[in-house]
C-alpha cells in the first residue's frame, strides 16, 4: 500500500472519529489539514478588493465556513468534502465582508442603476446589450460606463452568491452538478434548485463570449484571475472588469424571474 492509500485511510478514519464518537483531537487534526483550502478561497476571494479588506480577516470569516462545513457534512452523500467547503468557505467570507458594510450606498445605487439599465436594454431588444448600448440608456459616454465598471470592480463585492436572492446563505453558488442543497431531499427545494440552476445556465449562455469564458474559467475551472488574464492576453484588471460586466448583467437579467427574487 503506498503512501497515498495511507492517508486517505488516515483521513477516513478521522472522519469517522469526528462524526461517530465526536472526537475532538480528530476534528482539531481534520481543521488542520484543511486550513489550507481557507488560505487558498482567501487568495481567490481577496482579488480585486480594496487594500483596507485584509487577508486574516478573509481567513478568519472562512476558518468559520470550514468549522460550519466539518459539521454540517454528511459522510453518506457521497460528495468530496473540498467541493463542499470551499461554497462554504467563501459563502462565509462573503457574509463577513458584507457585516462590515464597507461599500458607500452611493456605490451600491450607481450597481442598481447599471443593473437596471441592462435589464431594459435586453428586454426591449431581445438580445445582450452592448456597452454602447448600456451607456446610452445611462446617459454617459462608454468611456465613463468603463470607469465606472472598472472602479466597481475594486471596490464592491459582486458574485454569484448575489444571483440566489439570499445573501445571507452561504452554500456558495457554484456548487458541482453533484452536490445538492442540504434540503434537496425535500421534492419541492430539489425542484427550485434545479430551475434555478437551468436558469442560470441559460442567462450565462446569452453573455457575450468573453464574459462568458470569463464567469466559466473562473467559477466552474477554478482558474484564478492572473491565470484567466494570461490565457485572454489582457491586464488582470481587465479580467475583473469583464467579471463585474457579466455578474451585473446576470442579476439585470434574472432580476425579472420570481426565482431568483
Amino acid at each position: 500500500m503506498n503512501s497515498v492509500d495511507n492517508d486517505v485511510k488516515k483521513l477516513d478514519a478521522l472522519w469517522r472519529d469526528y462524526k461517530i464518537l465526536n472526537d475532538k483531537n480528530a476534528r482539531n487534526q481534520l481543521i488542520e489539514h484543511y486550513a489550507p483550502l481557507v488560505k487558498y478561497v482567501a487568495g481567490r476571494v481577496a482579488i480585486g478588493l480594496p487594500s483596507s479588506v485584509e487577508e486574516g480577516d478573509l481567513i478568519g470569516y472562512g476558518s468559520l465556513g470550514l468549522l460550519d462545513a466539518m459539521e454540517r457534512f454528511d459522510l453518506q452523500r457521497g460528495v468530496k468534502f473540498e467541493t463542499y467547503a470551499i461554497a462554504r468557505i467563501r459563502g462565509a467570507m462573503i457574509d463577513g465582508l458584507r457585516s462590515m458594510d464597507w461599500v458607500p450606498v452611493s456605490v451600491r445605487q450607481r450597481n442598481k442603476a447599471i443593473e437596471e439599465a441592462i435589464r431594459s436594454v435586453e428586454n426591449r431588444l431581445g438580445r445582450s446589450a452592448t456597452d454602447e448600448e448600456i451607456a446610452a440608456e445611462l446617459n454617459m459616454s462608454v468611456e465613463e460606463y468603463n470607469q465606472r465598471i472598472l472602479d466597481m470592480s475594486s471596490s464592491t463585492i459582486l458574485s454569484f452568491d448575489d444571483l440566489w436572492g439570499n445573501p445571507g446563505d452561504s452554500d456558495g453558488t457554484y456548487r458541482s452538478v453533484e452536490l445538492k442543497d442540504e434540503k434537496a431531499a425535500d421534492p419541492i427545494d430539489e425542484a427550485e434548485w434545479t430551475l434555478k440552476k437551468e436558469g442560470l445556465a441559460a442567462a450565462i449562455k446569452k453573455l457575450p463570449e468573453r464574459e462568458k469564458l470569463v464567469i466559466t474559467l473562473y467559477y466552474y475551472e477554478g482558474l484564478t484571475v492572473k491565470e484567466i488574464a494570461q490565457i485572454l492576453d489582457v491586464s488582470p484588471s481587465r479580467v475583473s472588469q469583464l467579471h463585474t460586466k457579466a455578474v451585473l448583467r446576470l442579476k439585470g437579467s434574472l432580476s425579472s424571474d420570481e426565482m431568483f427574487e
